[in-house]
């Protein structure tokens, strides 16, 4: 029984940036957390390549490895890291309340603090080809992997705010930017809009849905096809850029915290504190907006120090 109900101090879920941070700030502060992976390990960063805009590395660290440093220096400080995926949350609404969580369907723990790192995924294409190389052209991220492309030519898939913006970012950097949009028309706001018509290396493909990356280890090019005209063509290019929304990875948590209408977490303002005590939010799961790795590992750090306050308050 003792086994199927373990108590954990600090319990963090999540293991990126905000995850791997605050299990560094709670371990040194002696509280001996546990991490809870998730089913990537190392989050979002361990299917980047080369990470560039990340402070402390001149020359740039491979985002596996960059994890795998977190990971350890976590280790380190006394941070017990398990592989297995949250599957169910019960929060206590009461202060000092325990709080349990189920892993993998049948293991129930119980902690003081959960620190939810659990992040937030991109979502894809679906393709196959796309799957297979990612990290070799495909990305999510532009600001992550743009600088890659300098000179180069890249697309841009989607058609709202989060794809113009991209367009505009690599329209900086690429020598051609192309974006494929699904529809006659863009969602994105009337001055994104304005500012993407005025790039004169942006072209907008209306009607247009890729049907296949193409390239054996990176990227070479696309096929795409018209919706209306059924037409198909092969565009050359080095760089895919998906650019059609996150998901964040709450649906556990779905009834139980407040969330706003897209899933994010709702905390406090300039807090990682949720609605829940003694519950806190970190990283992409919480931030619809930046989704870096340096503003993810920022508000780890924030969450763990708020949750040694919170520790403190219920031993007064």
């Amino acid at each position: 029984m003792s086994e199927q109900m373990e108590h954990i101090s600090i319990l963090i879920l999540g293991s990126g940036p905000a995850g791997y941070t605050a299990a560094i700030y709670a371990a040194r502060a002696g509280y001996k957390p546990v991490v809870y992976t998730g089913m990537e390990m190392g989050g979002q960063l361990t299917t980047t390549t080369e990470v560039e805009n990340y402070p402390g590395f001149p020359e740039g660290i491979q985002g596996p490895e960059l994890m795998e440093n977190m990971k350890k220096q976590a280790e380190r400080f006394g941070t017990e890291v398990r592989f297995g995926l949250a599957t169910a949350a019960e929060f206590s609404k009461e202060k000092g309340g325990k709080h349990k969580i189920t892993i993998d369907n049948n293991k129930v723990v119980t902690a003081d603090v959960v620190i939810i790192a659990t992040g937030a995924s991109a979502m894809y294409l679906g393709l196959e080809s796309e799957q297979r190389l990612r990290g070799g052209g495909v990305s999510a991220c532009a600001t992550c992997d743009g600088f890659f492309y300098r000179n180069q030519r890249v697309a841009v898939v989607g058609g709202g705010d989060v794809a113009a913006e991209e367009a505009l970012y690599l329209s900086n950097i690429a020598k051609d930017v192309k974006m494929f949009i699904r529809r006659d028309q863009m969602r994105a706001s009337k001055i994104m809009q304005d500012r993407v018509f005025k790039k004169d290396n942006i072209e907008v493909m209306w009607n247009t849905e890729v049907k296949e990356v193409l390239g054996d280890k990176v990227v070479e090019g696309v096929k795409v096809i018209n919706n209306k005209t059924g037409e198909e063509k092969i565009i050359p290019l080095e760089g895919l850029f998906i650019a059609i929304g996150h998901k964040p990875n709450t649906d556990i948590f779905k009834g139980q915290i407040d969330l706003d209408d897209r899933g994010y977490i709702i905390t406090k303002c300039k807090s990682t504190q949720t609605n829940i005590p003694g519950v806190f939010a970190a990283g992409d799961v919480q931030d619809p907006r930046y989704q870096q790795a340096v503003t993810a590992a920022a508000s780890g750090s924030m969450a763990a120090l708020e949750a040694e306050e919170y520790l403190n308050e219920l031993n007064d």
